[in-house]
């Protein structure tokens, strides 16, 4: 423990989160029961430290992700933000699609906020994490949790609904061994999209969320379809292609979780045992696996 920290002490526990969930693009979100946590407090001088998951991965220098949100958001305020000793406890793989960055910046956005007394709430939290990440769907998820629908205004305002996981729907991951930067994976998909791609993933995307709001399989797993990302990024994801095809008796469907290489998969209670399947298929590719079956987070998330 760093003897020149002050306190009090803050906790702030952050769910990851898969995005897209197939014709989604861009839009919708959920949230998973797979933590960034974060224990701060003002201090006389910078100190982080990280444990956990990819641990070695995160740096504990000023160039944190966590803290360089935190010291934007004190930039937004024409603010200076206090040093801080910062213990970080993390769950989520980095680079494999379960919303890593985004648990990060939500985590910044908060802190700042905390260290500066500014009290923002959840909506400001929301407009701030997205604006710095870029698209709202994996912060939407990050702040509200459960199933998050998420729009920008042309004021880049955040509009957000979330809707709650029904009872008998079960998600996991099954994360491959390998990384796959969102950068590169955004680099292969088109400019420009057809008509017909357009109205085929918009069909599928509002399937999705009326099948999620009430609990309905009979549309799956044609509500996960896609047309937007998936088939640019197959190339990039060995046995994806195939795993997109897999059809098996309580198995709703599989989605690339967000830019991948992880893919989300949606089945009825019950039948946990489908993710074997992907992981052979995986196997097939050369691709050995981890899955990830914690379910939803019906939180965003919380400080304590």
């Amino acid at each position: 423990m760093d003897n020149d920290r002050l306190t009090p002490v803050t906790t702030l526990r952050v769910p990851g989160s898969s995005a897209n969930l197939g014709p989604g693009f861009d839009a919708l979100g959920i949230a998973l029961q797979v933590y960034l946590t974060c224990r701060f407090a003002p201090s006389q001088r910078l100190s982080i430290r990280c444990s956990g998951r990819d641990a070695s991965s995160v740096s504990c220098d000023a160039d944190n992700l966590i803290w360089q949100t935190a010291l934007t958001v004190a930039a937004t305020v024409n603010r200076e933000l206090p040093a801080a000793d910062l213990e970080i406890t993390n769950e989520i793989p980095l680079g494999k699609g379960l919303g890593s960055s985004a648990a990060a910046i939500t985590a910044g956005v908060v802190m700042g906020s905390c260290l500066l007394g500014l009290d923002w709430q959840p909506d400001r939290i929301l407009n701030e994490a997205a604006l710095l990440e870029g698209h709202p769907d994996n912060v939407a998820a990050c702040v509200l949790g459960s199933v998050v629908a998420s729009a920008v205004e042309s004021n880049g305002q955040i509009r957000t609904i979330r809707v709650d996981m029904p009872p008998n729907f079960r998600v996991a991951v099954v994360v491959p061994n390998f990384t796959l930067p969102t950068k590169e994976a955004r680099a292969v998909l088109p400019n420009f999209y057809s008509r017909a791609d357009a109205i085929f993933n918009i069909q599928r995307a509002a399937m999705l969320m009326a099948a999620l709001a009430t609990g309905n399989t009979s549309v799956f797993p044609v509500a996960l379809e896609d047309r937007l990302h998936q088939p640019f990024r197959a190339q990039l994801v060995p046995g994806l292609a195939a795993i997109l095809k897999l059809r098996l008796p309580g198995l709703l469907g599989c989605t690339l979780s967000g830019a991948g290489p992880g893919v989300l998969v949606f089945y009825e209670r019950g039948y946990d045992g489908v993710c074997e399947q992907i992981r052979q298929t995986f196997a097939i590719n050369g691709c050995s696996t981890e899955v990830f079956s914690a379910g939803v987070s019906a939180t965003g998330y919380e400080l304590g």
